[in-house]
């Protein structure tokens, strides 16, 4: 029997959050408050990504529209309810009583509510990534979620798979790995789950141990060798892994996740200038969250000094990695001689928009406060030769409407999963100081 047609009445945020929404509620009808539009006025000047999906629905709704009205409801397309902007609801007596402000969420509620009443309760969802506003609807009898379409729930298992520790593992095996310097054919070990191309192991026993990489073109599992770069070295097994990752040629997109702490954005930028000279620039950005809700227009100063705070974290980065050698050192002055150059670029991720992506070493650092969508519009915008590199830590989410589930690196990490070009790494240690691992850990 087939379910009866369901109608999502959309807020705001999740516009901003995925603006091709709206084709991915199968058959069912799709309502937008006529105040939404007004939010996304709003946000349709900058060059946040927050903008850029403000501006990429109002363009996704000027195409569905055409010059047509809406006279009741337009076809999203075969198999695709209909889309209709629906103009404001008077409050109910009830919705009135607990919500007595005229704000937008609460005439957001009122077109909510108005739908309830007029249809049957079941079949009207409001879809917002607000959670007080799915509270407050739910507390009076209208249905509410979120938007689930790229939530990710099996986190543990996607952030785990990178890297196998293999406990009591043949010391044969272990032995010839470090002599057979092509590796020794995946067949032989006869692992008892399955590989992900560009897994990699921590092979122990009571006598021995090794650290070793499967690579999937040759079918072969290799030795992986602790490597110094420009006078930093990994200091445990995680961190070893990552810069193997970022240093093979044939691996054009890295995860790296972790707590604050465990060295992923020294790691990324260090191999990026270890390579330097295999790629036009070194982009390294970040996106900014500003935070309290306040934008960076509150900030004193002119561009450069709003968006330098954002920005210190990056250069406190390089500054560790450039504090290796003494200032007037060769390796010192290259390193400064990049960034006059602007071979390498510290940079909010905004400001990367219109750039050219071709034979870069691109690293996106904090993107856990990205949407699937950002992810996405980033990545497709990659040219030959160009390496990208993703760093953050999902239990630090700075955007009011993601969560370990609907972020862009999970999302990321996840669809990647098991391609040839791609490796995961999750790093365990923080390696700052014990107190950093302790509030790490306990706050």
């Amino acid at each position: 029997m087939k379910q009866s047609v369901k109608t999502f009445i959309i807020d705001t945020n999740v516009l901003l959050h995925d603006y091709q929404c709206v084709y991915n509620f199968e058959e069912n009808n799709v309502v937008i408050p006529i105040v939404v539009l007004e939010e996304l006025d709003k946000f349709k000047r900058g060059n946040e990504l927050i903008n850029f999906q403000a501006r990429g629905f109002i363009r996704e709704l000027d195409k569905i529209l055409g010059d047509r009205m809406f006279n009741g409801g337009l076809s999203l397309g075969d198999d695709k309810g209909t889309l209709k902007i629906e103009t404001c609801k008077a409050f109910s007596k009830e919705l009135r009583e607990s919500f007595p402000e005229d704000t937008v969420d609460n005439r957001i509620l009122a077109i909510a509510d108005h739908y309830s009443r007029k249809l049957q309760k079941d079949n009207v969802v409001l879809i917002s990534k607000d959670i007080n506003l799915r509270m407050k609807a739910k507390s009076i009898g209208i249905l509410a979620q979120d938007y689930r379409n790229d939530k990710i729930y099996n986190i543990d298992e996607i952030y785990k798979r990178g890297i196998s520790y293999c406990e009591n593992f043949d010391n044969t095996l272990i032995s010839r790995l470090y002599k057979e310097k092509e590796g020794i054919p995946v067949q032989e070990f006869q692992f008892d789950f399955p590989l992900l191309d560009h897994q990699y192991f921590v092979l122990r026993n009571q006598k021995s141990s090794a650290l070793a990489h499967y690579d999937p073109q040759k079918e072969m599992v290799n030795l992986v060798v602790k490597q110094k770069c420009l006078n930093i070295e990994p200091r445990n097994a995680e961190q070893t892994f990552a810069l193997d990752a970022l240093l093979r040629p044939d691996i054009e997109l890295v995860t790296l996740t972790g707590k604050a702490g465990t060295g992923k954005t020294l790691l990324a930028l260090v191999a990026a200038l270890q390579q330097q000279e295999q790629y036009n620039q070194i982009f390294l950005a970040r996106p900014i969250v500003p935070l309290a809700n306040r934008d960076i227009g509150f900030l004193p100063g002119n561009v450069g000094e709003k968006i330098s705070p954002y920005m210190e974290p990056l250069y406190d980065n390089l500054a560790i990695i450039k504090n290796q050698y003494k200032k007037n050192s060769k390796e010192y002055k290259r390193i400064e001689e990049l960034q006059e150059k602007e071979k390498l670029i510290i940079t909010p991720l905004s400001y990367i928009r219109g750039r050219s992506l071709a034979n870069i070493f691109f690293i996106i650092d904090e993107a856990q406060n990205l949407t699937p969508h950002e992810i996405k519009t980033i990545i497709t915008r990659a040219g030959e030769d160009t390496k990208m590199v993703f760093t953050g830590d999902i239990e630090q989410i700075d955007s009011p409407y993601l969560d370990t589930h609907s972020n862009g690196l999970s999302y990321l990490t996840h669809k990647m999963k098991g391609q040839r070009i791609f490796s995961h790494v999750h790093l365990l240690k923080g390696e700052r100081s014990s107190l950093s691992k302790l509030a790490s850990d306990l706050l």
